[in-house]
C-alpha cells in the first residue's frame, strides 16, 4: 500500500511524533510514542531488544501507527501494517532520528544511552492507511 504524498511530506519534513500500538501476549494493546522516518512507503522507528514493543512485535508483527500532527488535531493517518525487525543499522537509525528530532546525535541527546540494550530497526510495511493524510 502506498503512502499519500501528504503523509510522505509530513514524515520527511517534520519531527512529527507517532503512536505505535502493538499486541501484548494477552491480546491487550500496548502503545508508545516514537520518532519516525520513511524509506519508500515503509515507516521506520527504533527500539531496543529489552523493550515491550520489541518483545510484542517479535511474537506478533501486526502493528498500528497513528500519526497526528500537533498543529492540526483533526488531521491524521492510521497506518496498519506488518513489522520486520533487524539489529542491522540500529545505531545508525537512532542517530538519524535523533538528529531529525533534536539536532544532536543520540549519545549527546541522551548520555545514558551508552547503557541501552541492543538497538533494533523496526520497518513497518503498510497494509492499509486510513485518515485524512
Amino acid at each position: 500500500m502506498a503512502l499519500s504524498e501528504a503523509l510522505k511530506k509530513l514524515v520527511d519534513d517534520t519531527a512529527v511524533f507517532a503512536v505505535v500500538a502493538t499486541l501484548q501476549p494477552d491480546g491487550s494493546p500496548q502503545q508508545s510514542v516514537v520518532w519516525l522516518m520513511r524509506d519508500g512507503d515503509d515507516l521506520l522507528f527504533s527500539t531496543t531488544v529489552d523493550r515491550r514493543k520489541y518483545k510484542n512485535l517479535s511474537r506478533e508483527p501486526r502493528v498500528n501507527i497513528m500519526i497526528n500532527p500537533a498543529d492540526s488535531p483533526y488531521t491524521y493517518a492510521e497506518v496498519r501494517g506488518t513489522a520486520a525487525l533487524t539489529t542491522e543499522g540500529g545505531p545508525e537509525l537512532i542517530n538519524q532520528l535523533s538528529r531529525k528530532y533534536t539536532g544532536k546525535d543520540y549519545a549527546e541527546f541522551n548520555p545514558a544511552s551508552q547503557d541501552d540494550a541492543q538497538r533494533v530497526v523496526v520497518r513497518v510495511t503498510p497494509r492499509k492507511v486510513v485518515g485524512s493524510l
